[in-house]
């Protein structure tokens, strides 16, 4: 048991499970802020076209108590897309500072070395002549 309780004791401590349960918590809270807007903002805007409140609209089937809200399910299909919009966002704006660091890297590596076409190794951008196979490059000028 004791050995149980250390692995699981080292799977709770790794760094990606931390970032997960923060990310929960996170994604839980903005979801609260999404639902206020839709609710307090979204829905009572749509409602002045309407006439009462977009939570309420419903339609009950005759003869029966059956209720349809269907003015609730549009307000959470609101909030799924406004969630959505906002972690694709998100999303896009990490990727794009990724690449950004990705890129700046590559050149810095690519203005400083470039490769022998004889023998293919990695010299100085401002050699003329390849220190590994001596052949001549672009730029010679007939100097030794």
């Amino acid at each position: 048991m004791k050995k149980f309780l250390n692995e699981f004791k080292e799977f709770i401590m790794r760094g990606n499970v931390l970032d997960l349960a923060v990310a929960v918590l996170v994604g839980a809270a903005f979801q609260s802020i999404v639902t206020s807007l839709t609710d307090n903002i979204i829905s009572p805007v749509i409602g002045l076209f309407t006439r009462m409140n977009f939570d309420q609209l419903s339609v009950q089937i005759p003869y029966t108590d059956v209720i349809i809200k269907y003015g609730a399910f549009i307000t959470s299909v609101i909030n799924f897309l406004i969630m959505a919009l906002i972690i694709f966002l998100i999303v896009k704006v990490i990727n794009k500072i990724m690449t950004f660091g990705r890129k700046k890297e590559e050149q810095t590596q690519e203005e400083t070395t470039k490769e022998c076409p004889y023998c293919k190794s990695e010299i100085s951008i401002e050699a003329t002549r390849c220190p590994h196979c001596t052949s001549k490059l672009e730029g010679y000028n007939g100097q030794d």
